[in-house]
């Protein structure tokens, strides 16, 4: 299963550097390296504190991919090799170059080196194979491929498809929902059973709209507070008719189709670990690509602490909002995961790692 279809709600609407100040750091943004220039600027020495905190994540990531495909690791071998080696020695930023690694410096939304991170993961909803009690919302199977266009989410909502394509019923319409912006979940149904995945497995084909943004221009949630918890908590503190309401303002809908027990793949075909993989936009960072990031760190409640921990991550993953100098951050399954994916919107620093090329002529 690919993750390529999930979209980051927060990511497509939120305002990049929001409010008026010309230096915000209410989001962990920084301006300790000046301007940068260049999408990608080679640096000799990296101005940070710390080391990577996920050294043994990062190793069981790139073990992932070197079994699920072997090309992604072959093109990205000699590099991987050298990180794992500076990772064993100490991963101290300032000795990259012992290592043969050079690092590149990613500009940043703002030119000022500040990459935005969102976050995304693996639901994990609760379900019944029949229609009982509070489990009244139905997940779809995909319907067979005709001439004429699949109705709208309001349609499906009022009944338009036929019974033979529900999988199961969930408890809560919302749940569906961000599973569906998530594109694939895991479904409980209470019974003792391993859990089932629902993979994705098609849409409607009716366009896209984003119920953050529907809030945001509505007035109901400020544009700086936006984020999966903020829909989260809209919807708890409304009625079932405002929130059905709001939920077919998006006449997109998702399809799925239940697979036994597996791992949570990227696009890149490999097993997610979390927070030691992210979704980026493939044409600025191609898949396979080795990332040491500085990323905020968050409280419980979603503020933002005032530190910093490094970590290394791989890109294996892509998501339809993710453009440019902006990272979607897999935290993995289940609800915490959810809640801690929900809340970020926020900035940190990232340099793209990569094995230094000899000059012509030097014997190594």
């Amino acid at each position: 299963m690919k993750l390529w279809q999930k979209w980051c709600v927060a990511g497509a609407f939120i305002s990049l550097l929001a409010g008026c100040q010309s230096h915000p750091t209410d989001k962990g943004q920084q301006y300790k390296d000046g301007r940068l220039n260049q999408d990608l600027k080679q640096v000799s020495q990296l101005n940070v504190q710390g080391r990577p905190v996920n050294s043994q994540d990062f190793e069981r990531q790139i073990t992932e991919i070197k079994n699920a495909s072997p090309r992604l690791f072959q093109n990205n071998n000699d590099t991987y090799h050298a990180i794992e080696n500076w990772l064993v020695a100490g991963g101290d930023p300032k000795l990259l170059a012992n290592f043969n690694l050079t690092a590149f410096q990613m500009e940043g939304v703002d030119n000022y080196g500040n990459v935005q991170f969102t976050g995304y993961y693996t639901p994990v909803i609760e379900a019944r194979r029949t229609k009982q009690g509070t489990f009244q919302h139905p997940l779809y199977a995909m319907p067979p491929k005709g001439k004429k266009r699949l109705p709208s989410r309001a349609a499906i909502y009022n009944g338009a498809l036929s019974d033979n394509l529900i999988l199961a019923y969930s408890n809560s319409a919302v749940d569906n929902f961000m599973m569906e912006v998530q594109g694939s979940g895991y479904v409980d149904f209470g019974d003792g059973s391993p859990l089932n995945f629902f993979g994705y497995a098609g849409k409607n084909g009716h366009g896209y709209k984003s119920i953050g943004k529907v809030l945001v221009d509505r007035g109901e949630v400020p544009l700086e507070k936006m984020s999966l918890q903020a829909i989260h908590d809209w919807t708890n503190s409304h009625s079932e008719q405002e929130v059905r309401q709001l939920l077919e303002e998006n006449a997109s809908f998702v399809f799925f189709k239940p697979q036994s027990f597996v791992p949570v793949r990227g696009a890149s075909a490999v097993p997610l670990i979390a927070k030691a993989s992210v979704a980026s936009d493939k044409t600025l960072i191609p898949p396979g690509t080795a990332l040491l990031a500085e990323i905020p760190v968050l409280d419980n409640t979603g503020k933002f602490t005032g530190r910093y921990e490094m970590r290394m991550m791989v890109a294996l993953d892509v998501g339809g909002a993710i453009k440019g100098h902006h990272f979607d951050i897999y935290h993995g399954t289940g609800h915490e995961a959810g809640k801690m994916a929900g809340f970020y919107n926020h900035y940190g620093r990232v340099w793209v790692l990569k094995k230094s090329q000899p000059l012509f002529g030097t014997v190594l």
